[in-house]
């Protein structure tokens, strides 16, 4: 189990990063509360020592998006449906952002999550890769065909780097 310093400091440093990917898969504020709280929990128990800051970062990524996909797939989730939080989305979010975050939402799973680490998060295609498991090419493959996807739903020119 890891000091009350660690997790502190590591609140500190993740705790933005860990809310947006959490309010991103979730869409509610409830939800994300939640999902952090766990995440910092497992983090708190995880006894490995991380190689490096980059490597603790990637794996609170990881276990960010995974506590909200184990969330969403949970009976609970699928039987209940909060009307507060639809209509908290619609006015935490500026009225000229909110076609393209229904579309880059409307993605599946696989080119959402590309999508968001890349353009929201800063992260290569190589360090996307290492966070999801993937092969450096199939994070390529998945950010060109989210693209296209978006520039479908969207009707514009493109969305390139």
């Amino acid at each position: 189990m890891r000091s009350e310093t660690e997790v502190n400091h590591a609140v500190e440093e993740y705790a933005d990063m860990v809310r947006r990917v959490c309010f991103y898969h979730l869409k509610n504020q409830a939800d994300t509360e939640d999902v952090f709280q766990n995440v910092f929990l497992k983090y708190m128990l995880y006894d490995e020592p991380f190689e490096s800051r980059e490597h603790e970062k990637a794996w609170l990524l990881r276990v960010a998006i995974n506590a909200c996909k184990d969330y969403l797939k949970s009976f609970f989730r699928h039987n209940v449906i909060s009307l507060e939080s639809l209509s908290e989305m619609e006015t935490e979010i500026p009225e000229d952002h909110r076609e393209v975050l229904e579309a880059v939402l409307s993605l599946p799973g696989k080119y959402k999550d590309v999508i968001y680490l890349h353009y929201f998060e800063g992260y290569s295609a190589a360090e996307i890769g290492t966070i999801l498991s993937k092969k450096e090419n199939t994070v390529y493959s998945l950010l060109s065909r989210g693209r296209a996807m978006l520039k479908k739903k969207l009707g514009g020119e493109g969305i390139d780097e």
